[in-house]
C-alpha cells in the first residue's frame, strides 16, 4: 500500500513539474507574436499581421519590465521604415525614459538616421559596419555591406536607409530576395524605388505592370 502510495506521489510529483509554466513564457510568446506579425507585415497580410501585433504588445505588458515592449515598438517602426511608411518611432519614445537601454537607444538612432560614431559600440553588431561606412559617406562599402548581413530584413531596412545611393541593379537584388521570402509588401515598395532609377521607357513601362499587377491581386 506505502510502496502504490509513494509511486502516486511520485508520478503526481513529476506530473506536476511537468506541466508548470515558464514563469517567463510571457516573453517567449510576445517574441513569437512579434515574429509572425514580421512576417505576415511584410507579406501583406495586414489583417493578420494587426492580430499579431496586438498579441506581442499584450503579452510584453504582462510585465513592469518594460524592455520587450520597446523592442517590439522599434520593430514596428523598423519595419514601417523598412517599406517607406514614414515613421518618428513614437510608441518607442513614449516610454523610452521607463527603459534607459543604450542598446535600444542606439537602435532608434540607427532607424532615424541620427546615430553618430560614439554610438556604434552600442548598436546591434549586424549593422555596425554599414553604419560606420554611411556615416564616413563611404556609400558603396555601405551597400557591400548591407548585402553581407545575414537577416533579410535587416538588409531591407538598412536598404531603406540608403536608397538614394542604390544602383538599379542594387534593387533589383532586393526584389529578388524579397520575392523569395514571398514578402509582398517590400516587393512593391522596391519596385516602386526601382522605377525612378531608370530613364528607360521600355524599362519603367515593364516595372509599371508589374505592380499594377501584384496590386490588383
Amino acid at each position: 500500500m506505502t510502496k502504490v502510495f509513494l509511486t502516486l506521489l511520485v508520478l503526481a510529483f513529476l506530473g506536476g513539474c511537468s506541466f508548470t509554466a515558464k514563469p517567463d513564457a510571457w516573453k517567449y510568446k510576445s517574441i513569437n507574436a512579434f515574429s509572425s506579425y514580421t512576417k505576415n507585415f511584410l507579406s501583406a497580410r495586414d489583417a493578420l499581421a494587426k492580430r499579431d501585433l496586438a498579441r506581442a504588445v499584450s503579452h510584453a505588458k504582462s510585465s513592469a519590465d518594460l524592455t520587450q515592449l520597446s523592442r517590439i515598438y522599434l520593430g514596428e517602426c523598423a519595419l514601417n521604415i523598412s517599406v517607406g511608411i514614414q515613421d518618428r518611432c513614437q510608441k518607442y519614445l513614449s516610454i523610452a525614459d521607463l527603459v534607459q537601454n543604450k542598446e535600444l537607444d542606439a537602435y532608434y538612432k540607427f532607424i532615424r538616421w541620427q546615430i553618430d560614431p560614439q554610438d556604434l559600440d552600442a548598436l546591434i553588431p549586424s549593422y555596425r559596419d554599414f553604419a560606420r561606412y554611411k556615416i564616413k559617406n563611404e556609400s558603396q562599402k555601405a551597400i557591400e555591406s548591407l548585402f553581407e548581413m545575414d537577416k533579410i530584413t535587416s538588409k531591407l531596412l538598412a536598404a531603406s536607409l540608403i536608397q538614394e545611393k542604390l544602383s538599379f541593379e542594387d534593387v533589383q537584388k532586393l526584389i529578388e530576395l524579397a520575392s523569395f521570402y514571398g514578402y509582398k509588401k517590400s516587393v512593391l515598395y522596391w519596385l516602386h524605388v526601382q522605377k525612378t532609377k531608370t530613364t528607360q521607357n521600355t524599362q519603367r513601362e515593364r516595372i509599371a505592370k508589374k505592380i499594377k499587377v501584384l496590386e490588383s491581386v
